[in-house]
């Protein structure tokens, strides 16, 4: 079975768009009150948006399932208010759970948090808990960074996350660290942001010691795990100059990366470098890159190819990264 564990419900009808511009005009001119019961999208106009995207292209590149959330650049948790972010994170969580429902051998759902800045994590337990335990979800997107590129709120390390974590290790569910958009003109969202947190918040770990206080906690990078795999050494050598265990011992029985990654050098070069225990298939399709590659004739985000063709990769290896780790990060996975 082929399981990507990264993808985002970003196909939604135009409705569904239209709803949050409209709270967030409302919030902006300070009138805001919960309208969440006046969006309405029936069943046919959300299958519709998976069966010509998603659903298609998952038959179309031999992939089963694919673990879904809200879309992350659309939760903008630095926009509007913090009551305005819990509203809406459990509308996008709703619409999820929907897409799961109606496609239940296809697709397992993963929640977005109701994050803002300044706010305590301690704060989107009780959505997590409801996503968990009312919707069926397997894990959560957890953003470092809620101010958009301002990196305003304390590093992963701090005590002031310890809250989320104590849940999330109770309920046994992995955290795919996932920021938003940027409200930082120097930080392209997908092409800068996103790869300069996932490499962010891979050095805060480093930094700190949190899987002492957290064994069991499990953390997904996405994104290929953004700078990381491909200047191991620097992370190695700094890890050693701060008096860290090797990093293998430090960090590598709970963070974990996946292969959206978009060509084959970098995934060659990533499977090198990461143990493939520690690596999982993704492509976050239908996502940041949606063209095709006029070197390959392929797209971009047909990342099973590139897994397919790493050469070095035995046949037992791939299966792990393609189910086996999944299965193993993500236990509440039961399809």
């Amino acid at each position: 079975m082929i399981i990507d564990c990264h993808g985002h419900y970003t196909t939604a009808p135009k409705k569904y768009d239209d709803w949050r511009n409209a709270q967030l005009k409302m919030a902006e001119e300070g009138n805001w009150k919960p309208t969440a019961h006046e969006l309405i999208m029936t069943d046919d106009e959300i299958r519709e948006t998976i069966e010509q995207n998603q659903r298609r292209l998952q038959i179309e590149r031999g992939m089963d399932v694919t673990i879904i959330s809200p879309r992350a650049v659309g939760m903008g948790h630095h926009l509007g208010t913090h009551d305005t972010s819990v509203e809406w994170t459990s509308l996008s969580n709703d619409v999820v759970a929907r897409v799961v429902g109606l496609f239940p051998e296809n697709f397992i759902g993963v929640c977005a948090l109701p994050q803002y800045p300044g706010v305590e994590p301690k704060e989107s337990i009780a959505e997590l808990e409801r996503c968990v335990n009312e919707l069926g979800f397997v894990g959560c997107n957890l953003n470092p960074d809620p101010s958009g590129a301002m990196w305003s709120d304390p590093p992963l390390t701090d005590k002031w996350w310890y809250p989320l974590y104590e849940k999330m290790c109770e309920l046994d569910v992995p955290a795919m660290i996932h920021v938003s958009g940027s409200c930082n003109p120097n930080f392209h969202h997908t092409g800068a942001h996103y790869i300069a947190a996932d490499t962010t918040a891979f050095m805060q770990l480093i930094v700190g010691d949190l899987f002492k206080d957290f064994p069991t906690l499990k953390f997904v990078i996405p994104h290929g795990g953004g700078a990381v795999p491909y200047h191991w050494g620097r992370y190695r050598g700094l890890a050693q100059d701060m008096g860290k265990p090797l990093l293998d011992d430090h960090l590598l029985e709970n963070v974990f990366f996946d292969t959206c990654v978009y060509h084959q050098a970098g995934i060659d070069c990533m499977s090198r470098v990461i143990p493939a225990k520690n690596i999982l298939f993704a492509s976050e399709m239908v996502g940041a890159v949606r063209g095709i590659d006029p070197e390959t004739g392929n797209y971009y985000d047909d990342t099973k190819r590139y897994i397919d063709a790493t050469p070095h990769l035995t046949d037992e290896e791939k299966k792990m990264i393609f189910e086996d780790n999944v299965r193993r990060i993500y236990p509440r996975v039961k399809i």
